[in-house]
């Protein structure tokens, strides 16, 4: 037994540089647990280009949308830990453990983290004949008529679900809410004028603001954006409210270390590519400092996350709908 075990281990150890010399060997799929058209969608697909040629391998992006991102989540965790099944997810790593009472994979060991990516702020935009001016003109008509404004959400556990669940409890007032799956569908409707009002990232909202086809409130950074310089922010116009959305890259639990440094090491090289830069700065974000796209810094913020949003989510949770 103690032959076979001494065997095994010697076989793993000569393995481990052949396959740090192999990978990738076959197309890499990335996951994005959303819609297409979405924000994160919209940030992954300004990053492939570069990421696959970083890696040295073909990276395909595949949307597996549904439940707040945990459906895509679930089908990397059961993958093949081998690097050939990746996902860029967002906040709702931190926030799904929450929202949601039972969930098919534990966040905190069913996946190995990559490196933090980028964060993105939001902004409260609405429909183009929205009565209201300004974030404390949209706030006023929200007090005013309470649940007869329809704020729209990407579906539970997203990024604009959880914004406008966070205005709900910070006013102490419910609107109606309307779920779709995933962005694309809601700026139909916002544009249209059936739908009064979404919070979503800037990755997605900038296009729709610069062209005038979405009236635009405020922006949730502590900052204006140099993409949207005319937008300011809900502080500056005398009501706090911030949120940021972060995003990270991961791999299922199990993936060879060796593999996962492989990745990551792509991933920083991507990250600094001038042009992915400047486009990331016309979508108004910007790449994660590099000592935070590291697997360490990652995990402990993942966990410090969880940790954070778990009490302000459940103090809320009358108005997540």
């Amino acid at each position: 037994m103690i032959r076979i075990l001494r065997r095994t281990a010697m076989m793993l150890a000569l393995a481990t540089p052949a396959l740090a010399q192999t990978y990738p060997s076959q197309p890499v799929t990335l996951i994005i647990p959303f819609a297409p058209g979405g924000p994160t969608d919209a940030l992954s697909r300004i990053m492939v280009e570069p990421f696959s040629r970083e890696l040295g391998g073909n990276v395909v992006i595949e949307n597996v949308g549904g439940a707040g991102g945990t459906i895509g989540a679930n089908r990397v965790a059961t993958a093949r830990p081998d690097g050939y099944t990746l996902m860029l997810h967002n906040i709702g790593m931190a926030t799904a453990p929450t929202l949601y009472r039972r969930m098919p994979y534990d966040t905190l060991t069913a996946f190995e983290t990559i490196g933090l990516v980028s964060p993105v702020p939001m902004t409260w935009i609405g429909r183009p004949d929205f009565p209201a001016n300004g974030f404390a003109g949209m706030l006023a008509y929200i007090r005013e008529r309470g649940d007869r404004v329809n704020v729209a959400h990407a579906g539970l556990g997203s990024a604009s679900q959880l914004c406008a669940t966070l205005l709900q409890a910070q006013m102490r007032q419910a609107v109606t809410t309307v779920a779709f799956r995933g962005t694309g569908p809601v700026f139909a409707e916002v544009m249209a004028g059936r739908i009064d009002l979404v919070c979503d990232q800037t990755t997605s909202t900038t296009p729709y603001i610069t062209s005038g086809r979405v009236k635009a409130f405020a922006i949730t950074a502590d900052a204006r954006l140099p993409s949207l310089p005319d937008l300011p922010t809900a502080n500056e116009q005398g009501t706090p409210f911030e949120v940021t959305v972060w995003h990270g890259m991961y791999a299922p639990r199990g993936t060879p270390r060796v593999v996962v440094d492989r990745i990551n090491a792509a991933l920083r090289a991507t990250l600094r590519d001038p042009r992915l830069i400047a486009r990331m700065a016309e979508l108004g974000t910007a790449p994660e400092p590099e000592a935070r796209v590291t697997p360490e810094a990652h995990r402990a913020f993942l966990e410090a996350e969880i940790a954070r949003w778990r009490p302000i989510l459940t103090a809320a949770g009358e108005y997540a709908d």
